[in-house]
């Protein structure tokens, strides 16, 4: 089994093709919608698992299209919910859904939220940060980063392909440390 993540997939949102045209060019959001739902049937098999970190539909006409997509979509799915994950998306048989997730994948610890955190539970050990929402806008850093559709491409990836990214991009600069009012209280004796 392995795990996948995947953000902002917006399925059925048109307005994602004039809002991401570097991203998403595509004639139509049915072309859209075929394309990454395509992309994640070949990547993901019914034994993995996919996280995905919010957005994953948005005005679908039909729930029952809908459904019938998430159905045709391999693997056991887990949603953090996204500002675009409406009550339809939401009655989607989901193995979970959550807010925010702390979770271990590859024996990594990640901290899950659809919108990026300045800062969060492990920052200092290691812990990762991945979140949607800014569709490749938010820049990243080594700790804290992207993960939708419109930094990764339209299918869900692997914590190593993140983690390859986030070597590239700049390290963190943890805002809970260096040169702040804290620092220069005097110590207690």
């Amino acid at each position: 089994m392995s795990t996948f993540l995947y953000a902002d997939p917006h399925f059925f949102h048109a307005s994602m093709l004039k809002f991401c045209p570097e991203t998403r060019a595509y004639a139509s959001v049915a072309e859209m919608n075929e394309a990454m739902a395509s992309a994640w049937r070949r990547v993901v098999k019914p034994t993995d698992e996919v996280i995905v970190v919010g957005d994953f539909a948005h005005r679908a006409d039909d729930p029952k299209e809908l459904k019938r997509l998430f159905d045709s979509l391999p693997g056991e799915k887990h949603l953090i919910v996204g500002n675009h994950d409406g009550p339809d998306t939401l009655a989607l048989p989901w193995k979970t859904i959550n807010q925010m997730a702390f979770v271990s994948i590859d024996s990594q610890r990640v901290v899950l939220c659809h919108y990026a955190l300045r800062t969060w539970p492990g920052i200092r050990k290691g812990a990762l940060m991945l979140y949607g929402h800014n569709h490749g806008r938010l820049p990243g850093n080594q700790q804290s980063c992207d993960v939708g559709v419109d930094v990764f491409g339209a299918a869900p990836v692997r914590l190593n392909q993140i983690k390859a990214y986030m070597a590239t991009l700049p390290p963190l600069v943890d805002p809970e440390v260096g040169d702040d009012i804290e620092n220069d209280l005097p110590q207690p004796k």
